[in-house]
């Protein structure tokens, strides 16, 4: 392998240009990125950025000491692979760039409100996103004192810029179409348990309640309800970046379709050894879970691509982790390990009224996952106990006085 192309600039596309060194790639090495920045991190984008804490998130990676040839502000549109089953070219804004090795690490796509407008009629109603370091200078330079914002989907992303917005003084309103926060991702009964901290910060949150439309000056419900609002965040989630893939002969279902070692398979469901996929556009085989996982989330750009590298590289390689996020809102450090679909049940470690405490899935005597709140402790232990696929006493865990590690049966 002589020519290693790396489709994507953010932290993917830059730790995999890192991993590829270490696995002693000595050839050509060329990252394409869309924007017209060097490779930067995005989850201070809606913490410290947007708290006008930061105002820079440059990730530390030299790309001229990593002999990484840098083509910014160049957007992947095609992918052409070779006919011999091995290489192939990708065809950017400014022309294509041929290779025989591939890595995706396009990322995802904030998915936009049926509704909302585009172009002109979107700039007028002000409507922001967040997934670029100029989506979160442009929302901060909107957060002002006074200022009427609303936000759409009361997620992880709404409620980080909603604990943001209330600091800089604004009249904040999110809303969400479920009856409860974080119902997509957290579940109906765990989503409800974090339905308070927006009275606390003073945001106003209305539940069960769908957007028809956002225009100059607010929000249309679909109950025939208006919201007024001078900036308006849509934050409903987001979709692999995947579209430039069509036609290509990959695989496609919520993602780049990889298997365990992370390379991509052909619409006939061969693994093709030169091309892999990273980051939240990888939808990976788990043994572990028994499912195909895409998870929208910094840890796996951080560490999928040591297995990428090692999988180019020739060598044997598996990924299959403990999937892991966190959110800072409202003043408090949200984290979560694990998979709970298909769990059996929960069991509460302390009071979720008060300021500490967290939620576990089990299946049997199995932990499944872990939600803590302002208890990076229990969640440390349980993400080591997961790993091991270790067993836990039900009983001993139920009580917030042992610690989680010694919740396993000796």
């Amino acid at each position: 392998m002589e020519k290693v192309v790396i489709v994507g600039g953010g932290l993917a596309g830059a730790r995999t240009a890192e991993a590829l060194r270490r696995a002693e790639f000595s050839g050509e090495l060329t990252l394409v990125g869309a924007e017209p920045y060097p490779p930067y991190d995005r989850p201070p984008l809606s913490k410290a950025v947007m708290m006008g804490d930061a105002e820079d998130t440059t990730l530390d990676v030299d790309l001229d000491a990593l002999r990484c040839r840098p083509l910014l502000g160049r957007r992947a549109s095609a992918l052409r692979l070779a006919e011999t089953g091995a290489g192939g070219a990708v065809t950017t804004t400014a022309g294509e760039v041929a290779f025989d090795g591939l890595v995706i690490a396009t990322g995802a796509t904030p998915v936009a409100l049926p509704g909302a407008g585009e172009g002109a009629a979107a700039e007028a109603a002000r409507i922001h996103f967040l997934r670029t370091i100029d989506d979160a200078r442009a929302l901060r330079a909107a957060l002002r004192a006074g200022r009427r914002v609303a936000i759409v989907g009361a997620g992880w992303i709404g409620a980080e810029v909603a604990t943001a917005a209330a600091k800089a003084g604004c009249r904040v309103t999110v809303v969400e179409a479920a009856d409860v926060p974080l119902a997509a991702t957290m579940g109906a009964e765990v989503g409800a348990l974090a339905a308070s901290w927006y009275a606390e910060a003073g945001v106003d949150l209305l539940l069960g309640r769908k957007v028809a439309a956002v225009e100059p000056g607010g929000l249309v419900l679909a109950d025939g309800g208006w919201i007024d609002a001078d900036d308006v965040l849509v934050c409903i989630g987001v979709r692999p970046e995947t579209g430039w893939l069509a036609g290509s002969g990959l695989a496609l279902d919520n993602g780049v379709v990889v298997d365990e070692s992370l390379r991509a398979v052909t619409e006939r469901g061969e693994p093709r050894p030169d091309v892999v996929a990273v980051g939240d556009c990888a939808a990976w085989w788990s043994a572990r879970y028994g499912r195909r996982l895409r998870i929208e989330h910094w840890d796996t750009a951080l560490n999928s691509p040591d297995v990428a590298a090692a999988t180019l590289a020739g060598r044997p390689a598996i990924y299959d982790p403990v999937p892991y996020f966190w959110s800072e809102q409202f003043g408090r450090m949200v984290q979560y390990a694990g998979w709970h679909q298909g769990a059996e049940r929960l069991v509460m470690r302390g009071d979720p009224g008060g300021r500490r405490w967290a939620v576990c899935w089990l299946t049997g005597d199995r932990l499944d996952a872990i939600l803590t709140v302002d208890k990076p402790r229990d969640l440390v232990q349980a993400r080591r106990i997961m790993a091991a696929r270790g067993h836990i006493d039900p009983g001993l865990l139920a009580d917030p006085e042992v610690p989680v590690r010694n919740a396993v049966p000796s």
